[in-house]
């Protein structure tokens, strides 16, 4: 893996680190990282006893953010800085190729806001 794909990884997986608790990792190792909420809950009608935040991955390109937040409510792209927006490719993948301060202030926003709403619809 290249040192600077590794390098944003372990970048990212610090700010994801900051809600380990009550979620929970399933994976936690060099190049993968992922957040659940492990909570028996209804989401659209069906049961569920885990739920999935929010992930990192290590890609030959770049490093893969998953953020479900914005699977699960696409209104919250409306507060999404448009530079964060135009890395995203898919429903909830971002692909980050360089990431700088500003960057970084961004991706923990958006992961304090689905956080919250994760908290409101109580399934953390």
């Amino acid at each position: 893996m290249q040192a600077k794909l590794l390098d944003i990884f372990g970048r990212l997986r610090a700010i994801l680190k900051k809600y380990e608790d009550p979620l929970k990792p399933k994976f936690d190792f060099e190049g993968k990282y992922d957040l659940w909420s492990f909570k028996d809950v209804e989401i659209a009608g069906r049961k569920r006893k885990e739920v999935y935040f929010a992930g990192l991955i290590v890609q030959s390109r770049w490093v893969g953010f998953y953020y479900m937040p914005l699977y699960t409510d696409v209104s919250l792209k409306e507060f999404f800085p448009e530079r964060l927006l135009g890395l995203l490719k898919g429903k909830s993948c971002f692909r980050v190729k360089e990431l700088d301060e500003e960057l970084e202030g961004q991706i923990d926003e958006v992961l304090e806001r689905g956080y919250r709403l994760y908290q409101q619809r109580g399934w953390i």
